[in-house]
């Protein structure tokens, strides 16, 4: 992200961009379900942070979370197929 930005000429752009979007996820240590349910997935446990034009995507488990991915928003997040929730649902 921040060499597009660079190649655009407008580094500035991508700094701040970069330092709001891990603003954000620090958040999260004390807002764990600050975001909202991820609505391709609709489970609980995927949740997202719509920062524009950003989805900071999240999963939310009992002792930790993990930044799935940042990516823009427009796109619609897919896991692979083999990976899809089988070990939450059981």
């Amino acid at each position: 992200m921040l060499a597009w930005y660079a190649a655009q000429g407008v580094r500035e752009v991508g700094d701040r961009l970069v330092a709001e979007v891990f603003h954000q996820v620090e958040l999260l240590v004390d807002h764990l379900d600050k975001g909202r349910v991820v609505p391709e997935f609709d489970q609980p446990f995927f949740r997202e942070l719509i920062h524009p034009p950003f989805r900071i995507v999240y999963r939310r488990d009992p002792a930790q979370i993990r930044i799935v991915r940042v990516w823009r928003s427009e796109h619609l997040l897919r896991l692979p197929p083999a990976r899809r929730y089988k070990e939450v649902t059981s």
